[in-house]
């Protein structure tokens, strides 16, 4: 495990820019052709080739690929009171932060007789992509589930790998019942991707996925998005991450869970600590050392504290200007002027204030989407909000009066761009009406 500290003023400016590195993503041509392969299969074949690739990448023959209301039942019952009551506070939670994002529509009266409105109409159809690796993701389907719930998408389909018996796990039946999600299927991988953008015989196409996964899955959401025309994908994806800025008076055992809270996640997270306590950052390296070696995941975290950062920067202000040169996907300030700092950042997916929230209560039950853009991307691309179940168009109507007061301006620039096609399409109505 490495975990020596930086010193940022020491370094020079390419060194810093290596200090600021993401882990590679994998985008390897095997990677490439593996998932070309893939798509191809399920865009050809259908059905057939998602039985036939679920078995040979989730090990379990199927002999049907949706999730009957039986065996939605069947999961409720199996979750134990605490569990299920669980799964609702955070479905709760999450829901309520999502409906204040609700749009109206607004129209604006531009000039007498010129009624311009912008329009929010949900997505028709939208795919759910569950990841289900070591553990089920419950979180995942509310933090997708709950917004498009709200969008009132008409059509919401959820895709999921099944485990060895071929069933998905009653914690991600029971989140997708409460978001009334009714179309679940069991096929996960490249393959689950293709159906949802293809369409199989089973499966209906949507238009738009959203949802982490593996490299696999990155690949195929990329690829797809290039191939289908009208078929969109939620954001980039890359390895999760966390930055933490802390100051001598932060309580080193928090960051160092923090820390390891987003290293746990897999071998390529990358997390960071900044700070311009030199005493904090040792404090922090032995709590590292003490807590990595009661994690359950001990082996991944320590594997992804060989690509993290421990960073003295000369101040608090120079921390600031750290954190929006990386733009992370997870953000955490422990400092005592929290909130001063809160106004100088700019660049990150999700900002966690204060001593007491940590990155975990956004994962699951403080209200806020953990679908974030990582890999530098949170300086252009925001959170997952209920924007992004629905688009935005716009509607204008305009009477003769409204016609009359533009004419002018717009036969102006018609002229002054070369369009007469244009030009005409105004004058020939004030010419009916005999203006």
């Amino acid at each position: 495990m490495k975990n020596e500290m930086i010193n940022w003023q020491a370094l020079s400016k390419q060194e810093q820019q290596n200090a600021l590195a993401r882990p590679a993503i994998s985008e390897s041509r095997l990677l490439s052709q593996q998932v070309e392969n893939i798509l191809s299969n399920v865009r050809n074949n259908g059905d057939k080739a998602l039985f036939e690739l679920t078995e040979k990448f989730d090990g379990v023959k199927l002999n049907k690929l949706s999730v009957s209301q039986a065996q939605i039942n069947a999961a409720k019952k199996a979750l134990t009171p605490k569990r299920y009551q669980a799964i609702k506070t955070a479905y709760e939670q999450i829901r309520r932060f999502h409906q204040a994002q609700i749009a109206e529509d607004i129209t604006v009266e531009t000039t007498p007789g010129v009624r311009c409105t912008l329009k929010t109409e949900a997505i028709e159809s939208v795919g759910l992509y569950i990841p289900a690796g070591s553990a089920p993701l419950p979180s995942t389907v509310l933090m997708l589930g709950v917004p498009a719930q709200l969008a009132q998408c008409p059509r919401t389909v959820l895709v999921c790998p099944p485990d060895k018996q071929g069933n998905l796990a009653n914690e991600v039946l029971v989140a997708a019942d409460l978001c009334e999600i009714d179309e679940i299927y069991s096929v996960g991988g490249a393959q689950g991707c293709a159906a949802l953008a293809f369409g199989t015989e089973t499966i209906q196409a949507v238009n738009k996925i959203f949802g982490p996964g593996n490299k696999y899955v990155t690949e195929a959401k990329k690829q797809l998005s290039q191939q289908v025309n009208g078929f969109a994908i939620d954001m980039p994806a890359g390895p999760s991450e966390v930055l933490v800025i802390a100051d001598k008076n932060a309580n080193a055992a928090f960051v160092a869970a923090d820390l390891l809270s987003q290293a746990e996640h897999g071998p390529d997270s990358q997390v960071i600590l900044l700070s311009d306590s030199q005493s904090l950052i040792e404090a922090v390296q032995s709590q590292l050392l003490a807590q990595v070696a009661i994690l359950s995941r001990r082996s991944i975290a320590e594997q992804a504290l060989t690509q993290s950062r421990l960073i003295l920067t000369s101040n608090l202000a120079e921390a600031v200007e750290v954190s929006n040169l990386y733009g992370p996907e997870h953000l955490i300030i422990q400092t005592e002027n929290a909130q001063d700092l809160l106004n100088k950042l700019r660049n990150a997916g999700s900002i966690f204030v204060g001593a007491y929230t940590p990155e975990s209560a956004g994962d699951y039950a403080s209200g806020t989407n953990h679908v974030l853009p990582t890999y530098g991307y949170s300086k252009v691309i925001s959170s997952l909000s209920l924007a992004d179940f629905s688009r935005r168009y716009t509607v204008q109507e305009i009477t003769k009066t409204g016609l009359s007061n533009l004419a002018e301006c717009i036969t102006e620039l018609t002229d002054a761009e070369g369009l007469d096609g244009h030009k005409r399409a105004v004058t020939i109505r004030l010419e009916e009406q005999g203006a």
